[in-house]
Formats: C-alpha cells, structure tokens, sequence
C-alpha cells in the first residue's frame, strides 16, 4: 500500500515513523503548505508542495491527512477526498456528524473512501464504548482522559491572536473517577469529570486577559470546564512541555440478572508516552483497512465502526484464526 502525509507536524512525523514499522506499507511523499526545501523528514522522504498533490495522483493508494481538527480537516478532507482515498483524525466530538456528511458528499461523487475521526478518542474509544454499550445495555459509560496533552485544544488556543505557543492539559479529578469504578454509576457532570491545565506562551504586547478569556469561553473547547490559564516564557516551554503524553480510560458499569442484582464494569485504558505517534499508527492501520475496503468497491466516508477487525491487520484471516482467536 502507497501512502502519503498532507501536512507535516507533530502527527504527520509519527506518520512516517508508523509507516516505517509496517511492511506492507510505502510512504512516497510528505506535502506541506511550506516551502518544501525547507522540510527535512525523519527517513529522507520527498517532500511536495502541498499544491502539487494533484499531480501525484496515480501514486498514492491513501492520502493520510495531518491537519488540525478546528480549521484545517473541515476543509482539507472534503476537499481532498474528490481526489484521493483520505483518512483523518478530526476530534471535534460535536462536529462529528456534519464533518461526516460534508466528507461522504465529496467521496460518493468521486468514487472514493474517505475515513474520518480516526485515533484513540474519538478512535479506539469509540469502539470500546460501542462494544460495552452492546454487551451491557443496562449500565452507563463515562470517558475520562489525561493527565495529558491534548494536540486538538492545543492548536485551538495556538490559533488565538497573541498567542505564540500553548500546551492543554487534561486532567481527570480523581474523586469522579474513584466513583466510577466503585460501580455505584454515579451522575457527574462534564465539569465534574475533568480539569483544563493550558501554559501559553504569549507574543510580546499581547493582551493577556484577552486571551485567557477567549481561552475559558471557547466552545466546544474550553466553556464546560474549569479551566487554568498560566502564562510561561518559551524557555520554560521548551524545558517542561517539550513532550506529548496522553491517555485515558473508557469504563461502562451495567446490570445483569432478572432483577438486575448482579454488577459488572468493562474497563479500557490507554497509556501513551507520545499521542501523535500513538494517534499515527491507529491512522496507518485504518489506512490499510479502507485502502481494501476500496478495492472491494466500498466507497464514500467511514468511521472506525465501519471497518472490520480483521482489514486492520496485515495478518492474513488464517493467521488471525491461528494466532489470535
């Protein structure tokens, strides 16, 4: 399978580096919005103009998109799934549902496939929910992530004027989380279950109170919870928020029984020493997946409840049946 990455950031490296790790894949480019010879890879990959795309159709089986979810995927995966099969990790929980449907319009009409909010959260948490949703109808399900950087609220307050460099932190209160797993499923709000941590580092001259209000007020960001905004230089930056840790946990308590007597609790947890490179190889194995739900005539926009198990993987259905039933 001939991959290429659009966009060439934190997400876009741990592309390359997934890649790298899987046999059967080849990446043949990276494309960038900036000037290309100033772009140095990881593995000595060409680097394109990202306006040149286009011509490089016939080679790429699947374009890996690596732009950010507030302004950058809703435009560049419909937009590039009339060309290409694409696959994204847009997580705006929110927008879901009208992402999807701006990006099957444009790959219905081309004939090609087009996977979106792929990675851990919305990802590989989707489907751990869906399963425990459907194994235990009677129950609740809570989400709780972090301590740990989140690129998307990052690159949301990076977008602010004034604002220079920012890391957000998400952190799980512990006393909600002690609760859950206690199996009373308990009620909690979203402000309830979660902290915001956000280090900005400011252009000089910017106006600070601005910025942190426009911090704690964005929606669908920010608003629902009790956020933290501190100002830090870039040399304390660079020092203590160089890396990019994440994580978390899914958790559904339910009832079984004809008197719903017995309690049972389904727990998935995630912990990542670097999110972009973890977000990047999920991004690499459902590459694989649509790239041969394509070849088998399925088109227009997916998400990971979509795909079977078995397209993630190179292992042949034998194998699977052998090694890992």
């Amino acid at each position: 399978m001939k991959i290429a990455i659009y966009g060439y950031g934190n997400l876009g490296r741990g592309v390359e580096c997934a890649a790298k790790q899987a046999s059967d894949v080849e990446l043949v480019g990276v494309f960038t919005r900036r000037a290309p010879e100033t772009v140095k890879t990881l593995t000595g990959v060409p680097v394109y103009a990202a306006s040149d795309i286009l011509s490089h159709r016939e080679d790429i089986d699947v374009l890996i998109i690596c732009g950010g979810s507030a302004t950058d995927l809703p435009e560049m995966t419909p937009a590039l799934a009339e060309h290409f099969n694409v696959v994204d990790s847009f997580d705006t929980h929110a927008r879901i549902p009208e992402h999807f449907v701006n990006v099957d319009k444009a790959a219905v009409a081309s004939y090609h496939i087009a996977l979106i909010s792929c990675g851990w959260d919305p990802g590989m948490f989707s489907l751990n929910r869906l399963y425990a949703n459907a194994i235990l109808p009677d129950g609740k399900d809570y989400t709780f992530w972090g301590r740990g950087v989140s690129q998307g609220h990052s690159d949301a307050i990076r977008r602010i004027p004034g604002v220079a460099d920012a890391r957000q932190y998400t952190v799980p209160i512990t006393a909600a989380l002690d609760a859950v797993r206690s199996g009373t499923m308990p009620e909690l709000t979203t402000r309830e279950k979660h902290l915001r941590e956000c280090y900005v580092v400011a252009e000089e001259g910017a106006d600070l109170a601005a910025i942190e209000e426009t911090i704690k007020t964005m929606p669908n960001y920010f608003a629902d919870y009790d956020t933290t905004v501190t100002f830090i230089s870039k040399e304390e930056m660079d020092k203590k928020h160089g890396e990019l840790p994440h994580g978390g946990v899914v958790i559904r308590s339910g009832r079984t029984g004809l008197s719903s007597e017995h309690t049972h609790t389904i727990e998935y947890s995630l912990k990542l020493d670097s999110n972009p490179e973890f977000t990047a190889s999920v991004l690499v194995a459902y590459a694989r997946a649509i790239n041969r739900m394509h070849k088998r005539g399925v088109t227009g926009c997916k998400t990971v409840f979509d795909v079977a198990p078995a397209d993630l993987s190179p292992l042949t259905a034998e194998e699977l049946r052998a090694h890992m039933l």
